[in-house]
């Protein structure tokens, strides 16, 4: 069964905010407007469409170098 998480904060023109998780409770890295978006688990669950969700806030940007 695929573990989902719902995402939080970050830019406003990222629309995944339910995404898949590879490996529960470590950070997540999403491609973003040639950058990654970088994302750390909380101790926080919030309801959403597809049920109860771990929380990860948004905490920096990396870019991807050229």
């Amino acid at each position: 069964m695929a573990v989902k998480a719902l995402l939080e904060g970050g830019p406003d023109d990222l629309l995944e905010r339910i995404v898949s998780v590879t490996t529960p409770g470590e950070d997540l890295k999403i491609p973003h407007r040639g950058g990654y978006e970088h994302f750390k688990g909380t101790s926080r669950y919030q309801d959403s469409p597809e049920g109860r969700l771990p929380v990860y806030e948004w905490w920096e940007r990396t870019e991807i170098a050229e």
